[in-house]
């Protein structure tokens, strides 16, 4: 990750966002067959570890999900706040440690891999900055992995996260460009995703120009432009406890093990990283081939953001804010209403409003925050001491069509929690993930296991997206979605 500095007191508003790409989203692959947000993604870390504490905390969160994402490599870097060493070492020693807890971790989920093949998956890009280390001649073990998994037999998308600079990305693909025919470049470069954290070198600009069709994430400019910073942003008007410094060490660093202890404190910010990673979690929420979707990592939207409303004069660590050339998937904002518990009558209230382009991504914290804690504990304790989180399960399939004005009622039968603890249901339409300007209501309660609603009256077609939160009440709380897409058809 970035040095923050003193984390920016006033970040900037967003670009004005194009709506959700309705062409470029279904130039995207989708596997109908499966629920949406099941499929277990392939995954390449690119990592400034030591740079500052906060990839120790992300490597730490990662490897309690290495059963349900697949990591691939995991490549030292160096960035603008770290630009002539790289630390492959570092990354051992956090698998050195997973190593003794996996066999702990496989009381309570299958397919934690071992720490001897995690460790065979580690290497080194080159120690020095951005594009002087790009070029001919400057291949590292780690851009040429990269470019042996594009090219491996594997059908499914390849994503590449820079917790730091992406330089080593960019000699893969400067490798590619030399030794590929155009044909080659295209099939492989089709397979590539990208997710870097800002731009922390100057090779991030350098790919966006000379790769142009190249699927990418990035929130560019200034760090105050950041849609990770929702990982660790103090939001006034909701409980920002889960990220704070007691409860880290309540529920991460103290009483959970050798493998807790190994999370350090924070110095300048809470895993800016870990969004990379997060909506690659099978959950149920998130279909990363759609950013526009939504999930743990956020919310994006593709289009070209103008240089003036990307922070440009804000914090970067010196790597120069270049003007845009392509659309981009970047920041989008979402209109929140958070909820709290009530004490007597229904089960909840809603608090006033928040936009925010970072709220795609607080929204989902304590969710995510409670997962990490819980992940955590299975290090440790057995199956019958820990808390698992629930399955949710729709009764009709995830994908409807409606016509304008029907009440159609959507239906989470068939939710259970493999601990027999008792659960918690609320439905949504998160509006900004499909086409309408406006939510659609719940008609009552939104908390019940069946939840009516009524499709607004339209003149063409339109997509509406509803969100099925299923929470257990066990310590501590954990929560799995069902997304359901409803096409609303004009009435004939």
């Amino acid at each position: 990750m970035k040095a923050l500095g003193p984390l920016l007191a006033a970040l900037v508003v967003a670009a004005p966002l194009c709506a959700a790409n309705a062409d470029a989203s279904s130039a995207l692959r989708t596997d109908d067959s499966a629920p949406i947000g099941t499929v277990k993604q392939r995954v390449v870390i690119l990592s400034d570890v030591e740079n500052e504490p906060d990839d120790t905390m992300s490597f730490v969160r990662l490897f309690l999900y290495a059963n349900q994402i697949d990591i691939e490599a995991i490549v030292a870097t160096t960035s603008i706040h770290m630009r002539n060493e790289i630390h492959p070492e570092s990354v051992r020693r956090i698998l050195d440690a997973y190593g003794r807890v996996q066999p702990n971790l496989l009381k309570h989920e299958p397919g934690y891999p071992t720490a001897k093949s995690l460790q065979a998956k580690v290497f080194a890009g080159q120690p020095s900055y951005g594009l002087a280390a790009v070029g001919d001649g400057k291949d590292s073990p780690g851009s040429a992995e990269i470019l042996r998994l594009l090219d491996d037999a594997d059908p499914r998308p390849l994503w590449v996260t820079a917790w730091g600079g992406p330089n080593t990305l960019a000699q893969a693909l400067h490798h590619l460009r030399l030794t590929r025919t155009p044909a080659d470049q295209q099939r492989l470069l089709a397979k590539l995703r990208v997710y870097t954290i800002s731009d922390q070198d100057d090779s991030g600009a350098w790919i966006r120009r000379n790769f142009p069709d190249l699927f990418y994430i990035v929130s560019p400019g200034g760090y105050g432009n950041a849609t990770w910073s929702g990982i660790m942003e103090k939001v006034e008007g909701i409980d920002n406890t889960s990220i704070g410094n007691a409860w880290l060490a309540k529920n991460i660093q103290q009483g959970h093990g050798e493998y807790g202890a190994l999370y350090p404190d924070v110095s300048y910010g809470m895993e800016g990283d870990t969004p990379s990673f997060l909506s690659l979690i099978p959950n149920g929420l998130s279909d990363p081939e759609h950013p526009e979707w939504g999930g743990w990592g956020g919310r994006y939207a593709l289009y070209t953001p103008l240089r003036k409303d990307t922070d440009p004069d804000g914090f970067t660590g010196g790597v120069p804010v270049e003007t845009e050339s392509r659309p981009i998937w970047s920041n989008a904002v979402d209109t929140v209403v958070p909820y709290v518990a009530n004490d007597v009558g229904r089960a909840f209230r809603p608090l006033p409003a928040i936009s925010s382009f970072r709220a795609s991504v607080w929204r989902w914290r304590d969710a995510f925050q409670h997962d990490f804690a819980a992940r955590l504990a299975w290090t440790t304790q057995p199956y019958a001491k820990a808390n698992h989180p629930p399955v949710a399960a729709l009764a009709h399939a995830d994908r409807l069509t409606v016509t304008s004005g029907e009440r159609f009622t959507l239906d989470a039968s068939g939710s259970r929690d493999p601990d027999g603890d008792s659960l918690s249901y609320r439905w949504f339409n998160y509006a900004e993930a499909g086409t309408l300007d406006a939510p659609i209501p719940a008609q009552g309660a939104e908390n019940g296991r069946r939840t009516h609603f009524q499709a607004p009256v339209v003149t063409k077609p339109e997509l509406a997206h509803f969100i099925l939160e299923v929470t257990d009440k066990g310590e501590p709380s954990l929560t799995r979605y069902r997304r359901v897409l409803v096409s609303i058809q004009p009435a004939r």
